[in-house]
């Protein structure tokens, strides 16, 4: 664990002008820092060792670039450190503007960062600002998303949690949800984007934001969006469904081959049914999806699926579609006001989720860093 003396003993080596030997063992010693909670919070105090890391991100070398945006992915994932990242060091005008390098060949790890940062909403706002500061708007994003080979060094599949983050502010929605743009049609075809689970998620987790803005559900489920085979197709299976109701499905949801495969990731397939349950929020959904016959396509995923959670949501999906209609004035599910002890105990379980979910998220964190842990190397040049 780092202490006073060793961050004194350590923040001179964290130089431009420093050897590259001793400044890639200073930086790899820094990564091993961040790969623990504890170290990630020490360093919150130091801000001239977080300046000096992210000074470094334009050494010559490399290996020390990828250490110290490794450690600023770390450092980033943890929730207390948002505000020095942001505020004291600055990080975000240099990250847009190394994103927009189609040629940067460490956008995929600013795309990380960017996704942590944006995780929460105080963050996630800060994050919006500077992006209209550096007149970034979020066309671009989407344009950069959208466009396969953007950048040759990088992926860029985090740009889709970054949007599905954006998405918590109304801001983002009412530019996804513009229907003069088209935008939310263009990410549609995403949620079956084989080559990269993150991308497919981000994407989901856009959509699912966006449904909570219950007014433009009729405009999503109408012809010109026709969101719902979209958010069908991956949940549906092999099964033979009657002639009846294969009838009354989407075309692209009637007789599916054989060999069609649902969606690998639960979290994914969670967010799907998830977003389907919002849609039948108002009663004109809820006719939709009856008349669309989506209870068939949910029957067999349900007798498919193992994960509890995911099964869960089903179920609560399931008693929309087959249940009664609620009595006159609680037709809007979303306007129904629910009792303050109720309303408590919800707040209460969405609390303990997000505690897990944290836990869970920390733990992987830990085991990525240790797992990356970089040895002893040589220090390699940036070609120019």
């Amino acid at each position: 664990m780092m202490d006073e003396s060793k961050a004194k003993e350590l923040l001179p080596f964290l130089t431009s002008e420093t050897r590259p030997d001793l400044k890639s063992q200073a930086t790899g010693y820094i990564l091993g820092v961040t790969a623990t909670r504890d170290g990630c919070r020490y360093l919150r105090t130091k801000p001239d060792i977080l300046k000096a890391l992210f000074t470094l991100t334009t050494d010559q070398s490399i290996a020390i670039v990828k250490d110290c945006y490794h450690s600023l992915i770390n450092l980033s994932a943890d929730e207390t450190l948002h505000q020095p990242l942001v505020k004291e060091v600055n990080v975000l005008p240099t990250l847009f503007q190394n994103l927009l390098d189609p040629g940067y060949m460490f956008s995929d790890r600013i795309c990380t960062i960017l996704t942590n940062l944006s995780r929460h909403k105080k963050t996630c706002i800060e994050v919006f600002r500077v992006m209209k500061e550096q007149e970034i708007g979020l066309a671009k994003i989407v344009e950069i998303f959208c466009t396969e080979g953007f950048n040759k060094a990088a992926s860029l599949h985090y740009l889709g949690p970054l949007l599905s983050n954006l998405t918590q502010l109304p801001e983002t929605r009412e530019f996804i949800l513009d229907k003069e743009r088209c935008v939310v049609q263009r990410l549609l075809p995403y949620t079956q984007y084989k080559e990269s689970a993150v991308r497919r998620g981000g994407v989901v987790g856009t959509l699912r934001n966006c449904c909570f803005d219950h007014i433009h559900h009729e405009w999503l489920l109408s012809d010109a969006v026709d969101i719902l085979p979209f958010l069908l197709l991956p949940l549906a299976g092999p099964e033979e469904l009657s002639e009846k109701e294969n009838e009354g499905l989407p075309v692209d949801l009637q007789y599916l081959p054989e060999d069609k495969e649902r969606e690998e990731d639960p979290d994914i397939r969670k967010m799907l049914v998830e977003t389907m349950m919002l849609l039948t929020a108002t009663k004109g959904g809820r006719q939709i999806l009856e008349n669309k016959r989506v209870y068939p396509i949910m029957r067999e995923f349900h007798k498919w699926e193992k994960e509890p959670e995911v099964d869960a949501a089903i179920e609560k999906l399931v008693q929309v579609l087959i249940g009664d209609e609620p009595e006159s004035g609680m037709e809007n599910l979303m306007e129904v006001e629910i009792p303050e002890d109720v309303q408590k105990k919800l707040e209460e379980l969405d609390a303990k989720e997000q505690e897990q979910i944290k836990k869970e998220e920390q733990e992987l964190l830990q085991a990525e860093a240790a797992k990356n842990q970089p040895k002893s190397q040589p220090s390699e040049e940036l070609e120019r």
